[in-house]
């Protein structure tokens, strides 16, 4: 355990920051995991919503420091490609 007050301070601020990436990254997790079922589904109109609002939410992770940006970029675009190869096959 740490025994300086800015090393306890630290120990603090880590396991509030963690609990707060923990909740951005799980939100995002869930509205990704929404995309693929109704990418599953074959709903193409569920898949287009569910896709935006998991852009939205996604950048707002990043923007939060919760990830990388180029790591939320690469997440939008891979399902961003997945919606459209699902088009392209109809």
């Amino acid at each position: 355990m740490a025994n300086h007050k800015s090393a306890l301070k630290r120990d603090r601020q880590s396991k509030v920051r963690r609990l707060r990436n923990r909740t951005n990254k799980s939100k995002m997790k869930t509205v990704v995991g929404r995309v693929e079922e109704a990418v599953m589904a074959g709903s193409e109109v569920q898949a287009r919503e569910a896709l935006q609002k998991a852009a939205s939410v996604i950048q707002k992770t990043a923007s939060k420091g919760s990830i990388h940006k180029k790591t939320a970029s690469r997440k939008v675009s891979r399902l961003a490609k997945r919606v459209n190869r699902m088009q392209a096959e109809a």
